[in-house]
């Protein structure tokens, strides 16, 4: 298995990366939003009927 931020094999410790720098690398990128699933922009929601 490799690493999908840098491609090195991972280590057991930090599987699937090879290093805290690439684990912390990808958290980043959750964090910042980098990854998102495409879809249509959520908009207003109307009120729930259980709310005034």
């Amino acid at each position: 298995m490799t690493c999908p931020i840098c491609g090195k094999s991972t280590v057991p410790a930090y599987r699937p990366f090879c290093s805290k720098r690439c684990a912390d690398v990808d958290l980043a990128r959750w964090l910042r939003g980098d990854y998102a699933i495409p879809g249509e922009p959520a908009g207003d929601t109307p009120p729930r009927d259980d709310e005034s």
